[in-house]
């Protein structure tokens, strides 16, 4: 029987869920994983036990403690590589990244290409690449379903153009963000775009989904472009939606994207 090479096994990727509503992605090929923004140590360490896996590498998004807080702890366990953003402050990041990088890991066979994607915090960067022939997008919280990650440290011009560079990617690529926020985001997205068709069924569509405690995430980029205000921030329909909110009638998509953002800020 021919031993099947660690580079040619099938990589599968699954959420590993912490907190009340975090998602650490685990990418994994049945012998070896890597782990995307381990806020919590003990559910990944969990699921590598469970499965017999080792942990070879961690990828981190950005600073926020939800996101890194279980660094040293899985290190202490596994003797695992460390990747992360090299304009933000980590407990632990051996190889830091930026815009244009890329990030080769033998096993499991993962290729992924950096992208500067400021706007959430300062320095934050996403990985996008192949797993099976399928695009894929980690993106931390720049990009949620429905939604984009607050402004703490950047600004809207920063998130718009964060946010372009997720536009660009092919519209399949499955988006694979950090937080199950999905439902809160789409009834805000149905009072900006309440005559939006495509939104009105991938809302009944994620509904149906955390009803069966399944997750809403991963969507795509077309989903996103089609649904997320956010992502469409240049069309005259959300500009208007957005002005109305907030008494403007500015519709530079920064100024729109601004108001977008403290509007959902706000939401109940």
């Amino acid at each position: 029987m021919t031993a099947i090479s660690p580079n040619t096994r099938e990589v599968r990727i699954r959420p590993v869920r912490a907190f009340a509503d975090n998602y650490i992605w685990l990418i994994d090929d049945g012998l070896n994983a890597v782990v995307v923004d381990p806020g919590d140590a003990q559910p990944v360490l969990a699921a590598l036990q469970a499965d017999g896996l080792t942990l070879t590498a961690i990828l981190l998004t950005h600073h926020h403690q939800d996101h890194v807080g279980g660094v040293e702890d899985l290190l202490a366990s596994c003797k695992a590589r460390v990747y992360g953003p090299a304009m933000e402050i980590l407990p632990v990041c051996d190889v830091p990244l930026s815009q244009g990088q890329r990030v080769d890991i033998e096993a499991p066979a993962l290729s992924l290409t950096v992208l500067d994607v400021p706007g959430h915090t300062a320095g934050h960067i996403a990985y996008t690449g192949q797993v099976q022939d399928v695009p894929v997008l980690f993106c931390g919280d720049t990009l949620f379903v429905g939604g984009c990650g607050r402004l703490f440290e950047g600004t809207p011009a920063q998130m718009l153009q964060s946010l372009d560079k997720f536009a660009a990617l092919a519209p399949q690529t499955r988006v694979y963000c950090a937080h199950e926020y999905t439902l809160s985001n789409l009834r805000w997205a149905s009072t900006v775009e309440p005559d939006n068709p495509a939104l009105s069924s991938f809302m009944a569509d994620c509904q149906s989904r955390r009803d069966r405690d399944v997750p809403t995430v991963p969507s795509t980029i077309a989903t996103e472009l089609a649904c997320n205000p956010f992502m469409r921030a240049r069309l005259p329909s959300v500009a208007q939606a957005a002005n109305r909110f907030s008494g403007q009638t500015d519709t530079d998509p920064v100024s729109v994207l601004a108001a977008l953002r403290t509007w959902k800020n706000n939401f109940k």
